[in-house]
């Protein structure tokens, strides 16, 4: 989330959580005054997630504090994973770029609270999910789910949580939609699926 009317829309659907790219060079990227403002104004319930990609971790902690979750979406390993937790403890999301089983093994085998299941990083396509076999811990799925398809992801693959950034957009812009987000907030939380 970027904007204020982001966090006034997040408030008004209560996800359980809401990203903010921390680490810079990045399309959705934003400041760490940004961040403060729109983080102070985020309702009591909705977790705050910080999604970083290979950045040191003494600037990772200037945000600690304020973060309910830690995502790691970089080529961070084991040793930094160890080391980032026990020096902030907050529970850590690692994205893991799905192309083959051997992926699927690392995410099962990894020391992070949850992994998260992608297929890069925002592109807004799909991976393989039939590699999604016997991976024995939850997870969070990500990479090309819409409004349209996210209930038959869920009723499929029964992830821990979904998560959406590029569908929530319009026209490729990095900003989010309003409407978008709504449809795809009601999308996951269908009776039916």
């Amino acid at each position: 989330m970027r904007r204020p009317c982001d966090i006034e829309a997040v408030n008004e659907l209560a996800p359980d959580y809401c990203g903010f790219i921390l680490s810079a060079g990045f399309r959705r990227s934003i400041a760490g005054s940004e961040f403060r403002q729109l983080r102070s104004m985020l309702g009591s319930g909705i977790k705050a997630v910080g999604v970083f990609v290979n950045e040191d971790i003494e600037t990772l902690l200037r945000f600690a504090d304020q973060l309910d979750l830690i995502q790691l979406h970089g080529s961070e390993d084991e040793q930094y994973i160890d080391r980032l937790r026990s020096l902030c403890g907050k529970p850590i999301i690692k994205a893991f770029r799905i192309a083959g089983h051997d992926d699927i093994i690392a995410a099962a085998e990894s020391i992070a609270d949850h992994v998260l299941l992608d297929s890069g990083t925002g592109s807004g396509r799909s991976f393989d999910h039939s590699l999604i076999t016997d991976l024995g811990r939850d997870y969070f799925l990500a990479g090309g789910l819409t409004a349209d398809s996210v209930g038959s992801a869920i009723a499929a693959l029964r992830p821990f949580a979904v998560d959406a950034s590029s569908c929530l957009e319009t026209e490729g812009c990095c900003y989010k939609d309003k409407n978008k987000m709504t449809e795809f907030v009601n999308a996951v939380r269908r009776k039916d699926i």
